[in-house]
């Protein structure tokens, strides 16, 4: 399964996102990316159901898995102000399609890292190959193959 970046940005290693839960893999395997400083909309990483969606991050589950995204570090504590969620959870998506908009520099302007991880859940890190972890990649392109 292909798993595609949500936003534009620096891709990095998950280690380098500045949060112990997710530098930590507690939650899974996957890349962070540090988003471009303009407003724009985090798309699905794959193709399938969202389980669950707050406006500060999402999960999708596909054929594979489950992958998270988070829109920012302790962006819970914005309690949705900034963000516009364009779907439903419950809702049948394919990769690609607009999920939330956000404003990455509006987030770090109000003091929260803007780092966007993206999460095989519970995914084995043997399971995850091609991980992307530098460089500029754009949302759409893929950032690792989880199976």
């Amino acid at each position: 399964m292909e798993i595609l970046s949500p936003v534009s940005g620096r891709a990095m290693p998950i280690t380098e996102v500045p949060d112990p839960v997710f530098a930590g893999l507690m939650v899974g395997p996957g890349v962070g990316i540090d988003p471009t400083r303009e407003a724009g909309t985090a798309v699905a990483p794959i193709s399938g159901t969202i389980v669950k969606l707050h406006p500060h991050a999402y999960v999708i589950s596909g054929d594979g898995g489950s992958v998270l995204v988070h829109l920012g570090i302790d962006t819970v504590q914005l309690k949705g102000e900034g963000f516009t969620v364009h779907a439903a959870e419950g809702a049948t998506v394919a990769a690609g399609d607009a999920i939330v908009s956000w404003d990455p520099a509006a987030v770090e302007a109000g003091g929260k890292s803007p780092a966007v991880p993206v999460v095989a859940l519970e995914g084995s890190a043997d399971a995850i190959s091609g991980m992307v972890t530098s460089g500029e990649v754009n949302a759409g392109d893929v950032v690792f193959v989880w199976g």
